[in-house]
């Protein structure tokens, strides 16, 4: 009997479609054996995936960890053992840049399994209750929150992503330089209109992650939209919780939709792992077309890959969450994953979100930001 270990995060989003393709797996495979533990949410985006490489064979990552994961040779290149006859596949039917995100030296060291970006979520309940309508614009957004009905996830990680969200809906995108993550110009005005909305909602958002902000909508009265958060589809579907949420892109600024910071998640294995060839085909296994497309998404799973997106069947199930959202997804920015880049993450959002909850002076928010920036450029691998 081959037995192997997998982590991922502590969702059914992100359990249940391991489990499920995990049982069909076995069934296909009787002498394998396949075994799932998870994480925080919070634990998924901070812990080292070097260290966890050590303990299993499988890993669900964040995209950010790429060049980590790569540059210690934690995670195998995917790239070197599938073929390119499925690699193709991939990159043409990967949704917006979901397979990119994987890709680093030229290698791919994770399948795309899950796509996610921040994307508009509606209790329609509660706006027709109020005479309300779902917010198209920027103004039309602010006008809403001044009613007290909407909340975003306000955690530092997810107030940096909308930090970057901000940058690149203003016509520029972070880190197109060494010294600076964004000119000043932009990174005022970007600091300046988050701010200005972040005042109108309740601070308890401020220590809620987008799990937490979809509960509170889908099981309180308190919130009617919220405007950006990591994209959840189980919360449209019927029967998942008390109250439905209907999914939409973001609201447009200056004319246009804004743009938001890439999420989704990668299925890695583990260089450690006595076991790497199975592995590996369960991991082909789960990001094939067929299994996205029905087991993957039939048990809570959000899938990478584009024709489940464009299914009928799966936007029936969930009030067109996956057509409604996919612009979001196809237009959204990619961030870096260099070695180092996951110190910048882990720090500059408390930056962003001392700011939001506080005030301040803009310039010295981009300053320390430059600071950090600076500082995890300097971190080399061991």
């Amino acid at each position: 009997m081959i037995k192997l270990k997998g982590i991922t995060w502590n969702h059914t989003r992100g359990l249940l479609p391991m489990v499920a393709t995990s049982q069909r797996f076995t069934e296909l495979h009787p002498k394998v054996e396949i075994s799932w533990e998870k994480r925080s949410l919070q634990e998924f985006a901070d812990a080292s995936i070097e260290d966890l490489a050590k303990r299993f064979d499988l890993l669900v990552i964040d995209h950010p960890w790429t060049g980590f994961g790569a540059q210690t040779k934690a995670i195998l290149p995917l790239s070197h053992y599938l073929s390119p006859a499925y690699i193709k596949d991939l990159e043409i039917n990967t949704v917006g840049k979901s397979y990119g995100s994987y890709v680093f030296h030229d290698k791919l060291w994770a399948l795309p399994i899950d796509a996610a970006t921040p994307v508009a979520s509606a209790r329609l309940d509660l706006l027709k209750k109020n005479n309300l309508e779902v917010p198209k614009t920027y103004d039309d957004l602010l006008a809403l929150a001044k009613k007290g009905l909407v909340a975003f996830a306000g955690i530092p990680v997810d107030v940096l992503m909308s930090f970057y969200m901000f940058c690149c809906s203003l016509g520029e995108a972070p880190f197109l330089s060494e010294e600076k993550v964004i000119s000043e110009a932009t990174g005022i005005k970007a600091l300046q209109m988050f701010r200005e909305l972040a005042q109108l909602i309740d601070p308890a958002n401020f220590n809620r992650n987008p799990i937490q902000v979809y509960e509170a909508m889908a099981n309180s009265d308190e919130i009617a939209y919220c405007p950006f958060a990591y994209g959840y589809s189980n919360y449209s579907r019927i029967g998942y919780s008390q109250n439905l949420l209907h999914f939409y892109d973001l609201v447009r600024l200056n004319d246009n939709p804004m743009i938001s910071s890439l999420g989704g998640t990668g299925l890695a294995v583990s260089s450690f792992s006595e076991h790497s060839e199975t592995a590996i085909k369960y991991a082909e296994f789960t990001c094939s077309s067929q299994v996205q497309q029905n087991i993957y998404t039939d048990n809570g799973g959000q899938p990478g890959h584009l024709q489940a997106w464009k299914s009928e069947r799966i936007n029936g199930v969930t009030h067109d969450y996956f057509k409604n959202t996919l612009p979001a997804l196809e237009r959204a920015f990619l961030r870096p994953r260099y070695y180092g880049h996951m110190y910048f993450q882990d720090h500059a959002g408390d930056v962003v979100r001392n700011y939001l909850m506080n005030g301040g002076d803009e310039l010295k928010v981009l300053e320390e930001m430059n600071s950090l920036y600076a500082e995890s450029q300097k971190i080399q691998t061991v």
